[in-house]
C-alpha cells in the first residue's frame, strides 16, 4: 500500500497578516524558521520519500524538518487564488458570499482567474495515480488548500460546511492510496515532535 503523509509549510509573514498567499512565493518568516527548527517528523515517517511543492516556503519546511533532498513536485503547489491573492480573509469573505449566492461555493468556489478546490483535486488525482504504483511511504510538504482538497477527496466532504475532522497544522495527515489511485484517510493529526 502507498501512503502519502501531507504536512503544511511553516509560518510566513503573510500568514501572520492573515493574507491569502496562493502562488506568491513568500519565504518562511523568522518565527516560522525558529518553530520548525525545534520540530521533527514523527518516527513513523522514517524512511519516507520526501516531496515538496515548488514554492520556497515548502522547500524550506522540508529542509528544516530533515526531509533528505525533497524532490520538487509541481502537483503539490498551492491553490491559485487568482485575483484574491494577497487579500485578507476579511476582504475575501463578502466576495466569496457573492459567488456562493450564484451557486459557486464549496468545491466549486473559485476566485476570478483562480482555481477551485475541485480543480486542485484533479491535480491530486494525477499525483495519487503516479504514487500508487510505488507502494512506498511518501511525505509531501504542501499547503493548507491542498491538504483540505485531499481531505475532501478522501472523505467525500463537499466543503460546504465544517470539515469532518479538525486538522492541526503542525502535524502530518496520513492518506492511503489504493492501486487504482483512490484515496482514503488513514489518520489525521500525527503531531510533529519536539527535537530533544
Amino acid at each position: 500500500m502507498t501512503i502519502l503523509a501531507l504536512i503544511r509549510h511553516g509560518a510566513t509573514a503573510w500568514n501572520g497578516e492573515g493574507r491569502i498567499q496562493g502562488r506568491a512565493d513568500i519565504p518562511l518568516s523568522p518565527e516560522g524558521v525558529a518553530e520548525l527548527g525545534a520540530l521533527r517528523p514523527p518516527a513513523e515517517l522514517g524512511g519516507a520519500i520526501w516531496l515538496a511543492s515548488p514554492l520556497a516556503r515548502t522547500r524550506q519546511t522540508a529542509a528544516l524538518l530533515g526531509g533528505p533532498g525533497a524532490a520538487v513536485e509541481p502537483l503539490l503547489i498551492e491553490t491559485d487564488w487568482g485575483a484574491w491573492e494577497g487579500l485578507t480573509s476579511a476582504v475575501i469573505a463578502p466576495l466569496a458570499a457573492r459567488l456562493a449566492a450564484r451557486g459557486r461555493s464549496g468545491l466549486d468556489l473559485a476566485p476570478p482567474h483562480g482555481e477551485s478546490p475541485r480543480d486542485v483535486q484533479q491535480r491530486l488525482r494525477r499525483l495519487c495515480a503516479d504514487l500508487a504504483r510505488s507502494g512506498r511511504l511518501h511525505v509531501g510538504v504542501t499547503h493548507k488548500g491542498v491538504i483540505r482538497a485531499m481531505l475532501s477527496l478522501a472523505t467525500g466532504w463537499d466543503m460546504e460546511d465544517k470539515p469532518p475532522v479538525k486538522l492541526a497544522w503542525r502535524a502530518a495527515h496520513l492518506f492511503a492510496i489504493a492501486p487504482d489511485g483512490g484515496v482514503s484517510l488513514i489518520r489525521p493529526n500525527v503531531m510533529l515532535e519536539r527535537r530533544t
